[in-house]
């Protein structure tokens, strides 16, 4: 075991936990944040994507000593049922969720594009959002709630 602090969500969260324990478990048994999912644990489908300084990553793959000293944000800084974020709000209009096992993984992909490239065109959200499956085939109305909300100009989270 080993004493590591995670900035997550703006908090810093003093942990004691072996090194090359994945992300995802300490974000969901440690903290309980339990908006990643657990998918497939190998880095594949993505429903456990969570934004590490800006960039998407499968946390289910990702030792929490590689992210020591990094942002990490999970679905939860997003919003809350009764306050949902702009991507939130689109994904409830748009009906882009079924089951809603990958919405956590596929919300927070489509944040850490938009806020690096705030009107991006179809072909690049297709291209980004690629990595996380949706097994329910929501893919296009996915597609149309992150075209929402570029359109919108309401891709920074508060």
């Amino acid at each position: 075991m080993s004493r590591m602090t995670l900035n997550v969500n703006g908090a810093s969260h003093l942990l004691d936990i072996d090194a090359d324990t994945p992300l995802l478990y300490a974000l969901r048994n440690q903290l309980e944040l339990n908006g990643a999912k657990y998918g497939c644990g190998l880095g594949q489908c993505g429903a456990c994507t969570v934004i590490v300084d800006d960039k998407p990553i499968f946390s289910c793959i990702t030792p929490c000593s590689s992210v020591q000293g990094k942002k990490i944000r999970t679905v939860e800084s997003l919003g809350t049922a009764a306050q949902p974020g702009a991507l939130q709000k689109a994904f409830i209009e748009k009906q882009a969720a079924q089951c809603g096992y990958c919405i956590a993984g596929m919300l927070m992909r489509a944040q850490a594009l938009l806020e690096r490239n705030p009107n991006p065109d179809e072909q690049t959200i297709t291209t980004h959002m690629a990595p996380n499956l949706c097994r329910c085939g929501t893919h296009l109305r996915i597609i149309g709630a992150i075209r929402a909300v570029a359109a919108s100009g309401a891709q920074h989270e508060e």
